[in-house]
Order: structure tokens, then sequence, then C-alpha cells
């Protein structure tokens, strides 16, 4: 497909030319590969490992539309089934260094890679509490994401750890699906926004102040967690069956950055509502573009960033007339 001479027809394209490429290959990777192949754009999805993202570690999903019930890995697998239909994903092939002009220049481990547009779906990952226990328990007790995991724990004893707007969000979250939750945070005060403070007051959500987890409990999935006051220096041991971290996200924002996109204080790429970043032809969407950190918010974030990449292609922002 050729309009204007911007898009291309992928036949007329050298190796390693492509209208628009797509770096990460998650939820929101994925559908942006799906609908750019669909608009017409000749394009590629490298993914330095293999797809899926951190849905990957979700043992059990029950919030993704038209699947009541389905094993992350699995719902991933579908997903890359499908993409694969219309777009190369190249796994294994990280890009190590990008550099704009008059075409965007990517190096991987394996090549190089010249594109018209950018599609950036790097993701984010968790910040860990480094104890012990946590690595072992991820998916058997310990989770980083509430509103995926916390319905499993209807009615059973959990711990949310962090004192930010995730944590108390998560904790108020957690209490509305019936659970017994009791947040534990290692400063004095929170720093969460004033109206969450004030829910979790009114809900009467029980709070350890100034503790830590020192390390996390359990055989086959998690009993309890040890704690410590760290005024007192007191160690004590508190039964529960789910430990929720909320201490912060760590976004792969490294190839941004080499672009001079614009960031928050958190280092996520800052996006209008059409997934637009501060620099033309290049789009972000998925965890790396913060906000809420869902599947279903990294597909349609995927799409939106697609189809703005199709309309700036076939009608750059500098021909366009009022």
């Amino acid at each position: 497909m050729t309009v204007e001479g911007i898009v291309s027809d992928p036949a007329e394209e050298g190796p390693g030319e492509y209208d628009v490429i797509i770096i990460g290959a998650g939820p929101a990777g994925l559908a942006a590969g799906i609908y750019a192949r669909r608009a017409g754009l000749n394009c590629i999805i490298l993914e330095k490992g293999v797809p899926g993202g951190q849905v990957l570690t979700s043992p059990l999903i029950e919030n993704y539309p038209g699947f009541p019930e389905i094993p992350g890995m699995k719902l991933m697998d579908n997903m890359a089934e499908h993409a694969r239909r219309y777009v190369d994903i190249r796994e294994g092939e990280e890009v190590v260094r990008v550099r704009s002009g008059e075409r965007f220049e990517l190096a991987t481990n394996s090549g190089k890679y010249h594109s018209k547009a950018l599609i950036l779906a790097t993701g984010s990952s968790h910040r860990k509490l480094e104890a012990p226990g946590e690595e072992e328990m991820i998916g058997r007790g310990v989770s980083y994401c509430a509103t995926c995991d916390g319905f499993f724990y209807k009615k059973k004893e959990v711990i949310v750890i962090g004192g930010g707007n995730t944590a108390l969000t998560d904790a108020l979250y957690l209490h509305s699906v019936e659970c017994k939750v009791t947040i534990v945070h290692r400063r004095a005060s929170f720093r969460a926004d004033k109206h969450l403070q004030e829910s979790v007051h009114s809900r009467k959500i029980d709070v350890l102040w100034d503790t830590v987890v020192d390390e996390i409990l359990g055989k086959d999935e998690v009993t309890a967690v040890k704690l410590r006051n760290l005024k007192t220096g007191a160690v004590t041991a508190k039964p529960v069956n789910g430990v929720f971290v909320a201490v912060g996200e760590v976004p792969s924002s490294q190839l941004a950055s080499e672009l001079g996109l614009n960031m928050d204080a958190g280092g996520f790429v800052i996006v209008n509502q059409s997934f637009r970043t501060s620099v033309p032809f290049v789009y972000a969407a998925g965890d790396v573009s913060g906000g809420i950190r869902q599947i279903v918010a990294a597909v349609h974030g995927g799409a939106a960033a697609s189809l703005s990449c199709f309309e700036d292609l076939t009608n750059p922002y500098y021909k366009r007339t009022e």
C-alpha cells in the first residue's frame, strides 16, 4: 500500500527497511503489530525475550473480556499466534541502540534496521522487596497486581506492602472484594493522596507503621510473613495467605531516553490520548507509558498507537492544513 509515497509496499523495501518497527511483544506490542499490518504498514516486532511480557507470570486471569478464566501464558500464546498471522515477531532480538534522523536506525544483537516510525511497547518491571522467599512464592501467594489476583483471596488474610497511591488503591480494592487487609509501611505516614488516606481510615483498614517484611514464609504457598518494627527492632510472624507488593514500577525506558522523549518523574513515557510522544513518529503504549497497567489497557494503547502511526505516515503533520 502506497499513499503519497509515505506508506510502503513491503516488496519495495530493502532488507531491514520498514514503515514502523514495534519494540516489545507484550499485549501492547502484539496488538500494535496486528493493527499496523491490517492498516497496510510494513512492520516488524522486535522482542528481546519471548512474547508475553509480565502476563506470562500470571497463573490465572479472570478479567480479560471473552476469557472468564485463562492462564496468563495461554492468553499470551493465543495473542502471539494471532499476531504472527500478520507480522514477523523476532524473538531474542534486543534493541541495544536507536538513533533518529531521516529514518530511525536501530541496532540489535543480530543486525540493523531502519524505519520511518517507532512504537515503543517495552513494558516495565515490578520493583521488588528483595526479601527471602519473594521470588520463590511469585504466583503462589506473592503478587504485584491486586486487580489481577485479588479475587482469589476473598475472605483471606492479605497484606499490602507500600505507602503510595498504588499501595492504598490496592488495599481499598482488596477490601472491596472482601479480603482481610493489612497495610505494611516502612514509614510513619503515607505518601499517598489525602483522599486515599481518608478512604483507608474510613474503612478501618489496619496499618502496621514503621514495619518491613524481612521474609516471606511458606512451602507450596504463602503461609506467613516475618515482620520487623524499625523503631523497636521487634520481629514477629504474621499468618497471611497473600502478599501484594506495591513499592513501585520500573519502566523499561532506556530507548525512550536515547530518543529524547518527554518522561514523567517516574521515568514513564508521556503520551497524549492518541499515544503520540513528544517526538514525531514515535509512539508508546503499554506499561512503559504508565497509566492503568492492565492487559485491556495495553491492547487499547497498542491499537491506538498503530492507528495514529498510520494517520501520521499517510497524512504527515507538517503537510496538514486547518
